[in-house]
């Protein structure tokens, strides 16, 4: 995901309204998230489809680390050469 223009990409939720179009048009052309605020503090963000996926993409590998890592620091970890192993021995 492509970081925020601060110039180009907060809305006051009065103007994400009336432009709705735009605004999504925008995001999907740019493919940068668009701040929406609401009495001047940010309130809501709104991405591409494909940012979204991404992220949520990320998030499970990021997920997949922390779990493996958790797994590790309680010894229910194995060696690359047993995991080797096992996984020669499945694929045949």
């Amino acid at each position: 995901m492509t970081r925020l223009n601060l110039d180009e990409d907060v809305k006051p939720l009065s103007e994400f309204r009336a432009n709705v179009t735009t605004c999504i048009r925008q995001t999907r052309e740019t493919r940068r998230p668009l701040v929406i605020t609401h009495h001047g503090k940010s309130a809501a963000a709104l991405s591409g489809i494909s940012e979204y996926e991404g992220l949520m993409q990320k998030m499970e590998i990021l997920e997949d680390i922390r779990l493996a890592e958790d797994q590790l620091a309680h010894g229910r970890g194995i060696s690359h050469n047993a995991a080797l192993k096992q996984v020669l021995a499945e694929v045949g």
